[in-house]
């Protein structure tokens, strides 16, 4: 049976974990160990015929259609969609929600601390020891840098990744000085070169003389790249921050609310039914268009049946229509695919997506509602199948 299923979000985010997911299905395969632990969870209430089956089974009939990654979205719009055969695409289900969910919620984060902060602010990635284990510290650090941060200090994801590294001082450092007699170089070069600052001209002000030894140290061992972490500061301007805790667990939001729901299946349309209308799915294959006025930042997104044509007039006249959703993984070598971006070109497209967002739809106090729709037709079928596919109430 030929299914297609679709990934949807609650919520606004940044879509992320694409070349994951892509990486996934095309080594998708299932050894020998793996069936029989399998055979051995499910037996006897499975036949020998479906472990045969999974000996074979690989992603060669699937296709994956997807919006960029680094791309802003929002609530039911479709970030992925997968068509195959219903007994590979099932499978998939949770390594994909698995992939998506975690990568797409660090990014949206590190991508809205950046759109406070600025264009202009130093943002740097310091939350290697209180993330979520091993690989979840790794992965953070790539995606909170696609969402617009400047560097890590996680050197595994620099060596793995590419991405730059800043990093500082531990407090073990700056307790482990008792003063200034302890440092060997009494004076500091100027970043130019140009002139040597000594620590007796008192351009420091009133400071503790430990901590002073300390910075100054590190300074003279770091001359190019000083970076002193301090608790507390005066009223100088604030050029640069590192962020941990709250930007690689997503302290204000844990988790992500990616859900994963059939739309159609040998070329009949699925919804999803229920009391809670935020929850009603959106049946059958889709298009996805961003329409953009003139002035550069998006209008609205409108969803369309697959054999529409691209709107042309939605409330507003467009500028230019995006589509959204583009061919990944195409199933067969004779059809078209998209190259996956690499990490810089991500981070680039992801900051131009903010940039063509409107300010009142990103701020996070009361921000303006951003529209998304359906075109007419795909709006009357979705009303005509709900008709017939909700439960006959008993008359009384």
């Amino acid at each position: 049976m030929a299914a297609i299923i679709e990934f949807i979000e609650k919520v606004k985010e940044v879509a992320r974990s694409l070349e994951e997911c892509i990486r996934f299905i095309a080594n998708f395969k299932l050894s020998k160990e793996e069936i029989a632990f399998v055979r051995e969870c499910l037996s006897p209430t499975c036949e020998d015929a479906f472990f045969d089956y999974l000996g074979g089974i690989n992603c060669s009939d699937v296709e994956v259609y997807a919006i960029a990654e680094g791309s802003v979205v929002f609530p039911k719009v479709p970030l992925m969609r997968i068509e195959g055969p219903v007994a590979v695409v099932q499978p998939l289900e949770t390594p994909f929600v698995n992939l998506i969910n975690f990568a797409s919620l660090v990014t949206t984060n590190a991508a809205r601390h950046r759109f406070v902060a600025g264009k202009n602010k130093l943002l740097l990635e310091f939350g290697l020891r209180r993330a979520q284990g091993p690989d979840g510290g790794v992965g953070a650090s790539r995606y909170c840098y696609m969402g617009g941060f400047d560097a890590t200090s996680n050197c595994a994801a620099g060596k793995l990744f590419g991405i730059p590294l800043r990093g500082t001082h531990s407090h073990a450092f700056v307790s482990s000085y008792t003063g200034p007699g302890e440092i060997t170089k009494k004076s500091l070069k100027s970043h130019d070169g140009s002139r040597k600052l000594s620590s007796s001209e008192g351009v420091f002000g009133e400071t503790n003389q430990s901590e002073l030894a300390a910075f100054v140290s590190y300074a003279l061992a770091f001359s190019n790249s000083f970076l002193a972490l301090v608790d507390t500061y005066d009223g100088h301007e604030v050029d640069s921050f590192g962020i941990g805790t709250n930007l690689v667990t997503c302290f204000t939001q844990p988790a992500l609310g990616c859900v994963f729901k059939l739309v159609e299946i040998n070329n009949q349309p699925r919804i999803k039914l229920s009391e809670d209308i935020s929850k009603v799915s959106i049946p059958c294959k889709k298009r996805s268009f961003r329409l953009y006025g003139k002035e550069g930042y998006a209008l609205v997104d409108i969803m369309s049946g697959e054999n529409e044509p691209p709107p042309k007039r939605a409330y507003v006249v467009p500028q230019h229509v995006e589509d959204l959703m583009k061919c990944y993984w195409p199933g067969s070598e004779d059809k078209a695919r998209e190259e996956l971006p690499t990490l810089e070109q991500i981070r680039e497209h992801c900051m131009k997506q903010l940039e063509q967002m409107r300010t009142d739809h990103m701020r996070r106090l009361n921000p303006t509602p951003y529209k998304v729709s359906v075109s007419a037709k795909l709006y009357e079928f979705i009303h005509f199948l709900w008709l017939n596919e909700a439960p006959v109430r008993e008359l009384q």
